[in-house]
């Protein structure tokens, strides 16, 4: 039963997350979004951990090239969406101490813990976009030194993107514990 509500759950926030890019408040010329997308994949990843987590992320990320995708070759939509967006998962390293400060109900260590593991949520789908850009969009630098320009281009969306996610999990959270639960009558 365990195993059947993750799997469904999965499914329903992997469409959240989806749903949520689509609402994008800012959108970059060549790529890239300041949106809650991540949120849904933290949720997971707190809720069921790595696992949770990598899957939600992994599938948000490739339900994302069914809308509007920029694909230059076979392996790049792989670093910039599925990949990228499963490396998210691994926030749910930190599952076991966020809900655990949830159930002390040490709201201050709560919100530390949440916003950790949302930086190395963040941080590590970062490093897959700057990873892309210098391999696969070197020629929109138009001269610049490509590393820099990709760590700077990634970074105006993906910090606003950290902070909002991480922002409204840590209150989601502090809220709401509940939701790290797992119940077999559900949520």
């Amino acid at each position: 039963m365990k195993r059947l509500q993750m799997l469904m759950e999965i499914a329903i926030f992997a469409s959240l997350g989806v749903v949520f890019d689509l609402l994008i408040p800012f959108k970059m010329p060549q790529g890239g979004s300041v949106s809650l997308a991540m949120l849904p994949i933290f949720v997971m990843a707190f809720r069921h951990g790595v696992v949770g987590g990598v899957v939600t992320g992994a599938l948000v990320g490739t339900i994302q090239l069914m809308f509007a995708p920029q694909i230059l070759t076979v392996v790049q939509p792989l670093l910039d969406y599925t990949i990228a967006f499963g490396v998210v998962g691994l926030s749910g390293l930190f599952a076991r101490q966020v809900k655990k400060a949830a159930a002390a109900g040490k709201n201050g260590r709560l919100m530390a813990i949440v916003l950790m593991a949302t930086f190395l949520g963040a941080g590590l789908r970062y490093v897959c976009h700057v990873i892309s850009g210098i391999v696969f969009f070197a020629e929109y630098a138009e001269g610049s030194p490509v590393v820099p320009y990709s760590l700077i281009y990634n970074a105006t969306y993906m910090v606003p993107s950290y902070l909002l996610c991480g922002i409204v999990a840590g209150l989601l959270f502090t809220t709401a514990p509940r939701l790290l639960r797992y119940s077999a009558r559900g949520v």
